[in-house]
């Protein structure tokens, strides 16, 4: 869902850069998952809202700039079940981390390692023999096969 950035005053309000499509996406859940150090831990928003394009909070436990200081860089995240459910041909990123790419001549590609958001259109980060970058688009992926683990591309090994 997103990271926290940065400590918010001096009251231990923190600065959320969210991954979603709009920032008050966040303000829908009343519990976050906070990672530290590898365990996930449950923590209540007590107060939040957006703040441009990033979301402020004021979460249990984080009642100073020193606590909010020691969350900056920790992921936030809410429990699957708590996301709305996709329609036909949307996907959580998380959902495609780590499916294999391959091309229209059965050449595997590698893995998706991420996805970067760009002005025009989202891009998967394809990590095999060597680190691609294919656009997120129409265009280009021709079937997402998450039973299979697999998606299906028109893109050159060449590229």
């Amino acid at each position: 869902m997103g990271w926290i950035s940065a400590p918010f005053g001096v009251r231990g309000w923190v600065k959320v850069q969210p991954n979603t499509a709009a920032a008050q996406n966040l303000l829908a859940y009343k519990t976050w998952w906070v990672e530290d150090g590898g365990e996930w831990r449950t923590l209540s928003v007590q107060k939040a809202r957006v703040h441009g394009r990033t979301v402020i909070a004021k979460l249990d436990g984080c009642d100073d700039r020193d606590a909010a200081i020691a969350l900056r860089g920790k992921t936030v995240a809410v429990p699957r079940t708590a996301l709305p459910g996709t329609k036909s041909g949307e996907f959580y990123w998380a959902d495609l981390i780590g499916l294999a790419v391959v091309n229209e001549s059965a050449q595997a590609l590698g893995r998706i390692t991420g996805i970067l958001q760009t002005g025009a259109n989202d891009v998967l980060v394809v990590a095999g023999e060597r680190e691609r970058l294919i656009p997120f688009i129409a265009a280009v992926i021709r079937e997402v096969d998450a039973g299979t683990g697999v998606v299906r591309v028109d893109w050159s090994a060449e590229y």
